[in-house]
């Protein structure tokens, strides 16, 4: 008996099966049968899944001999099940990576209970993802989405109970999804989202509007009408009025007959002593469309007005600020044992600004040190780590009163360095592409920059931090000022690249999940400017699989483009280490490096381990941003190693091992020399010494 069946009913959705199995396939929980039961699919649904059931004993599929509806098809999946556990996935959805061990140790964890609820999130055609908006924690769980897919349940108790999907129509699971959470006595709760749900922009429930959306009533007049109907009762209101209110769902014409049937239910299901929530419920308490029909309106204007006043409520808030700003600027004494630091436009604690922070905690403990973090990113702020809100009144105060100002970017909002203050710019990389004023001969990539606001940017910093003389030279030419001296100390993010041992190596190695004796490859592309989304250049998974049962690749996605990769779909050697909060330890985790342009190959060098160049748009990048170097001549020092310009000539080299030779070693020793000669494990230190200690 497996521990899970994963029952997939298919109709039409030969475009997403694939991708719905594969995500089954890559979970690296093993003990589970998948059970697709074709619905008499009239595409390649039935085709897909036999060939699926073909390479893998664990899958199997059941076929309908006629057509009979999502509803029917799950519970013929349920009739030939055999695990512990049911789970529910939709064609054209997702089992994110890792859901069948999370929800595993969840189940273990609570006992093995009767139903196990788990979140999940939501993603359009044009890979958005967002939250579930499902409270996890400490909500009702009749409140959560009544799906098929967002919870587990035990197979005797779901038989026992005679639980069953709707056979006809749509809303299909609105009556089981409830009824397991009514009637469980044991029910634990796994907030980590667990499954994809995919709105697909033609096909789906979600834009097929017409009548057949009443079956929402039928569907919470069967569950009102049994046991436990008083509790559900405003779960039930709320859903069908969102369906009322959907237009997707229903046209203008619809929504009277809908409203008709939705009083009719709150008339004859309404508890004793229930008091309506709000107008438009009131109005259908009375049974009056034209008094919802007004509610609407009414709260279209309240939500207009609010949403006005916030606006101008935000923007008083930020004259005052700016007014108290400017005040201490005139009237607050410096403060000589204070010190801000920002990185990547306030997302969090990281690359040099964090070492510097980290170091100077050691070196020089009398400086306070403080991140400014924007509120999106405050989550990712290490426990013990001082921090002020982007744009708070904390975050003037500080900003007036610092001594010393550390960024890799820029601070927002409007800052006005004072005489006094001492302002390190440590940049985040050594440039390949063309920055600051050279880049106004590339225009495509500008996105409206202002290069005066960049000049006078320039004009506050007193050091511009340099890893190797090569960026020395580029700086003092694109960020041109006599406000600022180079600071040729290396990067402080590399430091660990030299300071880090075998067993640190080994417990980021057992984190990222990579077994003793495979390898670890790090794929690391950087956006174009030309480019909307994550898309990489080759096919990850044929990748993975080329490279064999021992390794490993890791993939991190560019942050511009999002918290993932959006590999849920993918492999089981595949890693999505998109949202990992150090790029440094994936690096030390790695074997080798395949990049294009990121500037991550030239601290990767520090650790004197092979770096693959894949560039299959040399041409079109070189043109639309410009390059200081011709990264792929062959050069020492321009290269860093091996080179691929398709996918084929990439998968070559690093499955015959024409990654790591004698030449690419010195290409690499080459390129080390010329972009890591500060690079020492110190870096760190001398800044800390230069800048707080005036050494």
């Amino acid at each position: 008996m497996s521990r899970f069946s994963v029952i997939v009913p298919a109709f039409r959705v030969q475009g997403y099966l694939r991708e719905s199995l594969d995500s089954v396939l890559a979970q690296r929980f093993t003990d589970w049968e998948l059970i697709v039961v074709d619905d008499a699919s009239p595409d390649a649904c039935g085709a897909i899944a036999a060939e699926y059931a073909g390479r893998d004993a664990r899958v199997r599929v059941v076929t309908l001999p006629e057509h009979s509806g999502v509803g029917a098809a799950r519970n013929a999946g349920v009739a030939a099940a055999a695990g512990t556990y049911l789970l529910f996935l939709d064609a054209d959805d997702l089992l994110l990576p890792g859901a069948l061990t999370a929800i595993d140790t969840a189940l273990t964890e609570a006992g093995d209970p009767d139903v196990l609820l788990h979140d999940h999130d939501r993603t359009d055609w044009w890979d958005t993802v967002r939250a579930s908006g499902d409270d996890l924690a400490d909500g009702d769980p009749l409140a959560l989405t009544p799906a098929a897919w967002n919870r587990a349940v035990r197979r005797d108790f779901w038989t026992a109970r005679g639980l069953a999907f709707t056979p006809q129509g749509p809303y299909e699971d609105i009556v089981p999804a409830h009824r397991a959470v009514l009637e469980a006595d044991t029910l634990a709760r796994l907030p980590r989202a667990c499954v994809r749900w995919r709105r697909r922009r033609a096909g789906g429930l979600a834009h097929t509007p017409g009548e057949r959306h009443f079956a929402v009533v039928e569907r919470y007049g069967e569950l009102l009408a049994g046991p436990g109907g008083a509790r559900l009762f405003p779960y039930a209101v709320a859903r069908v009025l969102a369906v009322l209110d959907d237009q997707d769902r229903l046209t203008p014409a619809d929504r009277p007959g809908l409203f008709r049937l939705a009083a009719e239910l709150h008339r004859a299901h309404r508890p004793a002593g229930h008091t309506p929530d709000g107008p438009r419920e009131q109005a259908l308490a009375d049974g009056s469309w034209a008094a919802y029909q007004k509610a609407e309106k009414s709260e279209e204007r309240r939500n207009a007005l609010r949403a006005r006043l916030k606006r101008q409520k935000k923007k008083l808030r930020s004259r005052l600020m700016k007014a108290a700003y400017h005040a201490d600027l005139h009237t607050a004494r410096l403060d000589p044992e204070l010190a801000v630091y920002g990185a990547y436009w306030n997302r969090g604690v990281s690359c040099n600004p964090a070492a510097v922070h980290a170091k100077a905690r050691e070196l020089a403990p009398h400086i306070e040190g403080v991140f400014v973090v924007s509120s999106k990113h405050v989550d990712k702020v290490p426990q013990g780590v001082p921090y002020v809100i982007e744009g708070s009144r904390r975050y003037w105060q500080v900003m007036a009163t610092a001594k010393y100002l550390v960024n890799n970017s820029s601070f927002p909002g409007g800052f006005t360095k004072r005489a006094g203050q001492v302002y390190l710019q440590t940049h985040h990389g050594t440039p390949l592409k063309k920055m600051g004023l050279d880049q106004r001969r590339y225009p495509a990539g500008t996105h409206g920059i202002s290069f005066s606001k960049v000049l006078d940017h320039t004009d506050q910093w007193d050091y511009s931090l340099s890893a190797n003389p090569h960026s020395t030279e580029v700086w003092e030419r694109v960020y041109p000022s006599d406000a600022y001296a180079p600071l040729e100390a290396g990067y402080p993010r590399n430091d660990v690249y030299f300071t880090t041992g075998a067993e640190e190596i080994g417990r980021i190695r057992r984190e990222l999940d990579i077994a003793d004796g495979q390898s670890a490859v790090l794929y690391a592309p950087t956006h174009r400017d030309y480019q909307k989304g994550f898309l990489p250049r080759l096919d990850l998974a044929r990748f993975a699989d080329a490279l064999g049962d021992d390794t490993v690749v890791l993939v991190r996605a560019h942050y511009f483009y999002g918290a993932d990769a959006g590999l849920a779909d993918s492999h089981p050697r595949l890693r999505d280490v998109t949202a990992h909060d150090r790029v440094e330890d994936l690096c030390l985790a790695s074997d080798a490096l395949v990049t294009d342009y990121s500037s991550l190959m030239f601290d990767y060098a520090c650790l004197d381990r092979p770096v693959v160049t894949y560039a299959p748009d040399w041409d079109a990048y070189r043109m639309a941003r410009g390059t200081y170097f011709d990264l792929l001549s062959g050069r020492p020092g321009d290269t860093p190693g091996a080179v691929a310009t398709t996918e084929e000539e990439l998968t070559a080299l690093l499955r015959d091992g024409g990654w790591d030779t004698e030449a690419t070693t010195e290409l690499r020793t080459a390129f080390r020399e010329r972009f890591c000669p500060y690079d020492d494990g110190h870096a760190a230190e001398r800044v800390v010494r230069k800048l707080f200690l005036g050494e």
